[in-house]
């Protein structure tokens, strides 16, 4: 699922980061790294906190119906704003209107599309599956049986708004923690920030 947030990230990246001329073109991947970065970290440390349905939340009622200003109501995205406009400005030297400017119209943006093209039921969706985001914060890849006891998330997507019916949730959320947190220490020596910098040489 990675891969689909870094292509979201460029396809957007394109208007608010290339095509702007408040950032010099030699920032640009610089900046659509962060995002990504700030993206991919955002979910993994509210998954290892124990934010399991802060990110639930977010697909089931996120704001796919009430365009993008519905997202912005999530914790999740106002944290992810915060961190990449401070991101952009301490790391790639932008000003800070500038920094402002693209963080509040690119993260609101590539969740947007990451939300409904997660919950899409076309088949040119399928690579945006529920399952994928959290098996690879846990590092199980596309799969979550192991990370998540063979819990089906993109199936409570598909049959659910709001309401488990009768899931012990807290059991799951204590699983997904634990592993995002096993995960999340085996990649400190940079792997990920790695990975999403060569995406966008």
């Amino acid at each position: 699922m990675l891969d689909q947030i870094l292509n979201l990230v460029k396809q957007y990246g394109q208007q608010s980061v290339v095509e702007n001329p408040d950032v010099p073109n030699e920032y640009n991947n610089q900046v659509m790294a962060e995002t990504a970065n700030t993206i991919t970290s955002g979910f993994q440390n509210m998954a290892s906190g124990g934010g399991l349905q802060n990110i639930l939340s977010l697909f089931t009622g996120g704001g796919q119906s009430q365009g993008g200003n519905g997202i912005l109501s999530n914790p999740i995205v106002s944290m992810m704003i915060g961190h990449l406009a401070n991101r952009l400005v301490s790391n790639v030297n932008l000003n800070p209107a500038t920094a402002n400017n693209i963080a509040s119209n690119l993260i609101p943006s590539v969740l947007n599309s990451l939300v409904n093209r997660t919950v899409s039921n076309d088949p040119q969706d399928s690579g945006f599956n529920l399952n994928g985001l959290i098996g690879s914060l846990t590092g199980g890849g596309n799969s979550t049986g192991s990370a998540t006891g063979g819990f089906d998330f993109q199936g409570l997507l598909n049959q659910v708004s709001g309401q488990q019916g009768g899931i012990d949730i807290s059991q799951i959320i204590g699983q997904v923690t634990q592993n995002a947190q096993t995960h999340q220490q085996t990649q400190q020596s940079g792997g990920l920030a790695n990975l999403i910098s060569g995406f966008f040489k």
